[in-house]
């Protein structure tokens, strides 16, 4: 009896499928609006479009009219496909990540002078929400921003901040970091202004002569270094994992005795 749950109970992690009620059943919630009038054939259409998609026994558990021939559906089906979760590998930013005590220890012994960052919202983007969550003293979810870390000199410029005024004050503080949050990605205009942000600091000859990261919703490291960045941190991430890296990288370079922006 005890094998039997064992066996049952125990995921492969060479066939990883979604959990529901009980392991592998692969049931999924999804949530979907299709332009089609509110009604029972709307009902039918939504569970043959889940189909198509290879899930299996869908069940509709609601629907509404959201505006004249448009419905929003919220279905359950039965996922087949599995993943190999043991051959997944994820670029992962390198280093240790210290706390906000432990960061300001370190830069102190290490570093053995303040770091200095430059951050802001970029072009378009209005929001200040990740840029703030970063630097601002209050942080984020219980983890304080930059301004309240030990030997670290924070500039927050805000939000619509042309690329071109964040790299002049980058030079005008002689910044060791540039951090670039971008919250808005609506047809992928958060692409669009992080990749401007690479070619004006690589115009200026300043590309290897300042760490640059970027932050915001759908960011990774992955899709950072392809854009450019050092460094690239999503959802899940803070302060300390920012200035983690940040001021490992400075002690890589060779920063600690702090030469100016245009002698690096």
């Amino acid at each position: 009896m005890s094998e039997n749950k064992t066996a049952t109970t125990v995921a492969d992690l060479t066939k990883v499928k979604p959990y529901g009620d009980t392991l592998n059943d692969g049931k999924v919630e999804m949530a979907f609006t299709l332009p089609v009038p509110y009604g029972e054939e709307a009902e039918e259409c939504a569970k043959q479009y889940v189909k198509k998609l290879g899930f299996e026994e869908p069940n509709v558990t609601y629907y509404h009219e959201l505006a004249p021939g448009y419905t929003f559906f919220v279905v359950y089906g039965s996922a087949q496909q599995t993943i190999d979760y043991t051959a997944i590998k994820v670029p992962k930013v390198e280093g240790t990540v210290m706390d906000r005590v432990e960061c300001g220890e370190w830069i102190g012994e290490n570093v053995g002078r303040d770091i200095t960052v430059v951050g802001a919202s970029i072009e378009s983007d209005a929001h200040t929400v990740g840029i703030d969550a970063i630097i601002q003293m209050k942080g984020f979810h219980g983890h304080f921003g930059l301004e309240r870390f030990k030997h670290v000199v924070p500039y927050n410029m805000g939000s619509q901040v042309p690329c071109e005024e964040l790299i002049a004050k980058a030079k005008e503080v002689n910044a060791d970091a540039i951090l670039v949050s971008q919250t808005v990605t609506q047809k992928d205009i958060h692409i669009m202004n992080l990749t401007k942000m690479v070619e004006l600091v690589e115009a200026e000859g300043l590309r290897d002569k300042v760490i640059l990261t970027c932050g915001g919703p759908r960011i990774s490291h992955e899709l950072a270094q392809e854009l450019g960045y050092d460094a690239g941190f999503g959802p899940g991430k803070y302060a300390e994992h920012v200035m983690s890296y940040i001021m490992q990288e400075v002690v890589k370079r060779g920063w600690q005795d702090k030469p100016l922006i245009a002698d690096r």
